[in-house]
């Protein structure tokens, strides 16, 4: 069965004449190109040159007498090696004296169609192994076109949860005259302090900006009102959270921001609500923003009575210390400037 016509070359290598020009007779008959050489020092000079061979037949004597195998296979990395040894050699350990290891062995004396049967498989496995690299070089470029779409997907997808959470603020600025602003300011100073990663940063801000929403849905008459609040209004106002999380979980983006909307108001010892949690089970988030919506509450006016100073509101939360309140976050807290605070509120020009 004669093989199909290679554009490259087979490199025949081999000291006796005799099987040199064999081999390189049986394979031109073939079809195939071949360029013999008499030993491993001149096989070297011919793959050390512009020529690209697709195949290299040699004996095991002929590979001992080039310089470095190693620079060999940084040359050819694609030519597969077929080693032709005799009959009377130990075939195991002229194998494995080749260390980059040769694709097949040839055994002497063999017929013709040995010989083909060899190098076809031989030019098949180069042919594969050149077009699995093609594939996966088409597969990388593939793969980082899709990540640049997938960027831009991702910054436009951003951009639209910022107008999700710019219409949430528009609809809790009616409602809180900037209480959500710096409780999201305050966090992320005091979530910074704390040395957490960014990421989580990100989301303790939007479950900090969110915290309230549940608010929304409580008249303001019970949220203004300037008396202590009746057992219904009041559990009204406890349902907040709630409510709030109820909203917010719907949103894939806001999944992990909705359980700080949730927890806010629970209490470290367990005395919070509306589920009770205590410690740990509490998220992270809710924790913090459970001190900082506190030394905002205290530290603004509020309908049933006026601003309180910084100092007092830290006195109180370092009251509440281990009760209402974390006691890793309080201490984080206590250890931040004062100014922290008032410049933040000037930043976002939030009303006192």
């Amino acid at each position: 069965m004669p093989s199909i016509p290679n554009s490259g070359r087979i490199l025949v290598v081999d000291h006796e004449d005799v099987i040199r020009e064999l081999i390189s007779s049986m394979l031109t008959s073939a079809g195939y190109q071949c360029v013999p050489a008499s030993s491993g020092y001149e096989a070297e000079s011919l793959l050390s040159s512009s020529e690209d061979f697709e195949l290299m037949l040699s004996g095991p004597a002929e590979l001992h007498e080039m310089v470095s195998f190693k620079q060999l296979e940084e040359r050819c990395p694609d030519m597969p090696l077929v080693v032709v040894v005799t009959a009377t050699q130990n075939i195991a350990a002229v194998l494995a004296s080749v260390p980059q290891g040769p694709y097949d062995y040839l055994l002497k004396p063999f017929e013709r169609e040995q010989l083909l049967a060899t190098v076809r498989r031989a030019l098949e496995y180069r042919r594969l192994k050149l077009g699995n690299r093609a594939l996966q070089a088409n597969l990388e470029s593939l793969v980082e076109a899709r990540t640049d779409q997938l960027q831009t997907v991702m910054a436009n997808l951003e951009r639209s949860y910022d107008i999700t959470l710019e219409a949430f603020g528009d609809a809790l600025a009616a409602k809180d005259e900037g209480h959500s602003k710096c409780v999201t300011a305050f966090s992320i100073a005091l979530a910074r302090a704390m040395g957490l990663p960014y990421e989580q940063i990100r989301l303790i801000a939007r479950g900090a900006f969110l915290h309230d929403l549940g608010k929304l849905a409580i008249p303001d008459a019970i949220l203004r009102k300037p008396s202590g609040l009746t057992p219904d209004e009041l559990v009204l106002i406890r349902q907040s959270p709630y409510r709030g999380y109820q909203m917010v979980k719907k949103i894939p983006f806001l999944a992990d921001a909705a359980e700080i909307v949730y927890s806010h108001c629970e209490r470290f010892d367990g005395t919070g609500y509306p589920r009770g949690l205590r410690g740990e089970e509490i998220p992270l988030g809710a924790r913090v923003v459970a001190v900082t919506r506190t030394l905002d509450a205290i530290t603004s006016n509020r309908p049933y009575r006026a601003a309180q100073s910084l100092q007092y509101a830290r006195e109180e939360i370092e009251s509440w210390w281990g009760r209402q309140f974390d006691p890793e976050v309080v201490k984080v807290f206590l250890e931040m400037p004062e100014n922290i605070w008032v410049d933040l509120r000037k930043e976002i020009g939030a009303r006192t």
